[in-house]
């Protein structure tokens, strides 16, 4: 009986330590381009900017430590597109992620979705889904994407994601994001 118990908590083991996301497939294709940046280099960075002397690495610092994950996916291909689209509108449906706003601009969608944090201003996940940037250059390499994905989890603090959006170079939209 002891082994039978033991094999099964073995087995659940890797649940409880290691969240995948729905979105964790694009990282290995080969049209998506993706930056993850987990709570280990998030805290690591936070070490070394609590060392400087610049108030505003501090800043960044402050705001970056309730960060556990940055997820950040990128594609040109139309293909790709349409099935991170999909993966969102499942994601969404599963999740309890609420919309925050929307901003339309010609063919330009960019949305934001919210899961209510702990404290006022302050949520667990932020993502933003662009979508329609056909022919729109991004970055500094020129290349011309049509969907950006980005989703923030963590303890977020609404009023200080322009400082996150700026260092990390992040979509300048998800300033958009903090509450009125």
């Amino acid at each position: 009986m002891k082994k039978v118990v033991a094999v099964f908590l073995i087995a659940l083991l890797p649940t409880f330590g290691f969240s995948q996301s729905i979105f964790d497939k694009y990282e290995d294709m080969d049209q998506v381009g993706s930056v993850i940046v987990n709570k280990g280099m998030i805290d690591l960075v936070s070490k070394l900017g609590a060392m400087s002397d610049d108030a505003e690495a501090k800043e960044f610092m402050e705001a970056a430590s309730g960060l556990n994950r940055v997820k950040v996916f990128m594609t040109e291909d139309a293909a790709v597109s349409a099935d991170m689209s999909k993966t969102v509108n499942k994601y969404l449906k599963s999740s309890k992620l609420e919309e925050l706003m929307r901003v339309k601009d010609k063919d330009v969608n960019v949305k934001f979705y919210i899961k209510e944090g702990k404290k006022k201003d302050h949520v667990s996940e932020l993502l933003m889904f662009v979508s329609g940037l056909d022919n729109v250059e991004m970055g500094h390499n020129g290349r011309k994407l049509e969907t950006v994905l980005v989703s923030l989890t963590g303890d977020i603090d609404l009023s200080k994601i322009g400082t996150i959006t700026n260092k990390m170079d992040l979509p300048k939209d998800l300033n958009k994001a903090g509450r009125k």
